[in-house]
């Protein structure tokens, strides 16, 4: 798991972006995203071998009919053979469970990834990564805050230009987390010139590889990966292995009593303009997805609304970007029903601002993904309901790429009034209820008369 440096660390160790790895225990229980186009078949058993120097990009990668075929034509990095490889193998050929969720979520985006890896002549090993990342998850978060299929910490994604808002996370885009990846990867390569090396500093640092490098030349002693497996903490040790044992499955599945889904060598999901806002419920109706299926495409998007201009883009399968194209155009009602708001006191609680736009406190709170408990702090921006005024108004850029929601708890005072009043209140009831008429009513009124 990279680890995210305080300042002072981060003073004694070169400063590296620091990534984390989702622990695959946990990304079981992640959900499954929904898979509409592979089905399982058994790969053909290959050797497991790989030359030791990178490739060249495939001159018609189209010739394979099935991704994994063409991931295995272009495994460039030196193997590793050593008990660690053989452990995680065994740990993932134990649980077929395990690595039927993983093929199924990865048939979704193996394609891209594989076509990206080919377009800067990368090893195409590197694209079984998110297995021992997120286990192919986008929406996947670890312990120490990473997220995405590459596990991205808050930082270095910002460092790559992956935006984080209220409104959206690029560290779980399918296009720009693999983009980001494999500009980082290339990176590190291009430092130490050793994959395995620049495999090891994605997940332990840069900073701390340097020095590990250094403290065994000043020794006398090798500098590769496993010369330097002792110095690194027992996840990164383990790391290479784990992608080496992934590899080797894929390599020959049949090996290890697995078989892999037949994902088809063509693109699952094409790129689709939106010119306006929309909510994601109609952005999957007029796609005639159900949302689940849309948001794994668009994992990114956190609030019910896609903001962004023109050059927001979202994901769909082939064949129903066409199904969208034609649905827009016939679509005669508001492509958005949200806006937003800036808090301006303490003063606006949810209930008020819930009556001022017309619903109610519990739309707001899932809207915006607020606790039950607390209040907005003044300056948060959260989504609202459009209301007439503002019905034709998209959310303005520099709004969605800066709203910020912040939540606080409950002053003391109110708090406290709040108790003593319903104190007060309960033993007010509790002092009438012990109250007894001394005369009847008949009695009383006799009396008066008299």
């Amino acid at each position: 798991m990279r680890i995210k440096y305080t300042s002072l660390l981060a003073a004694l160790i070169a400063a590296a972006p620091a990534v984390s790895q989702a622990v695959e225990t946990a990304a079981d229980n992640l959900p499954l995203m929904p898979l509409t186009a592979a089905a399982k078949a058994p790969a053909p058993t290959l050797a497991v071998t790989s030359p030791t120097v990178n490739k060249a990009p495939s001159e018609d990668p189209f010739r394979e009919t099935d991704v994994w075929n063409r991931i295995r034509t272009g495994f460039s990095i030196p193997d590793l053979n050593n008990g660690l490889v053989t452990k995680h193998a065994n740990w993932y050929a134990e649980r077929p469970d395990h690595m039927a969720r993983t093929t199924a979520r990865a048939s979704l985006y193996l394609y891209h990834v594989v076509s990206e890896l080919e377009k800067r002549n990368m090893p195409t090993e590197l694209a079984l990564l998110p297995f021992i990342e997120s286990a192919f998850n986008p929406v996947a978060v670890s312990s120490a805050n990473a997220g995405g299929m590459w596990q991205f910490m808050p930082g270095t994604g910002r460092d790559f230009n992956l935006k984080q808002n209220a409104f959206k996370d690029d560290r779980r885009s399918v296009l720009a987390s693999t983009d980001a990846a494999l500009t980082y990867l290339q990176k590190l390569y291009d430092m130490f010139g050793d994959w395995q090396l620049a495999l090891a500093a994605y997940n332990w640092g840069e900073g701390s590889v340097q020095k590990a490098i250094a403290k065994n030349r000043a020794a006398g002693k090798p500098t590769d990966f496993e010369s330097l497996a002792d110095l690194m903490p027992a996840e990164t040790r383990n790391y290479v292995p784990k992608l080496q044992a992934v590899k080797n499955i894929v390599a020959n599945p049949g090996r290890y009593g697995l078989s892999l889904p037949l994902i088809r060598n063509e693109p699952y999901f094409t790129a689709v303009d939106k010119a306006s806002d929309i909510d994601l419920t109609v952005a999957a109706q007029l796609a005639e997805l159900s949302v689940d299926e849309f948001k794994a495409l668009n994992p990114q998007f956190k609030r019910p609304v896609i903001t962004g201009g023109e050059q927001t883009q979202i994901l769909l399968p082939k064949a129903n970007a066409e199904k969208f194209h034609l649905n827009l155009a016939q679509w005669g009602q508001a492509l958005s029903t949200w806006t937003t708001h800036k808090v301006t006191s303490a003063r606006e609680s949810i209930a008020s601002l819930a009556s001022k736009f017309r619903t109610t406190p519990e739309v707001i709170r899932q809207a915006n993904n607020l606790p039950s408990r607390g209040v907005l702090a003044a300056g948060s921006t959260i989504l609202v309901p459009k209301i007439s005024a503002t019905a034709h108004r998209d959310i303005p850029m520099d709004i969605a790429d800066n709203a910020a929601v912040n939540v606080v708890d409950e002053p003391v005072a109110t708090r406290n009034n709040y108790r003593k009043a319903k104190a007060s209140s309960g033993n007010t009831k509790s002092r009438i209820k012990l109250v007894k008429a001394r005369v009847s009513r008949d009695q009383a009124g006799k009396k008066r008369r008299n």
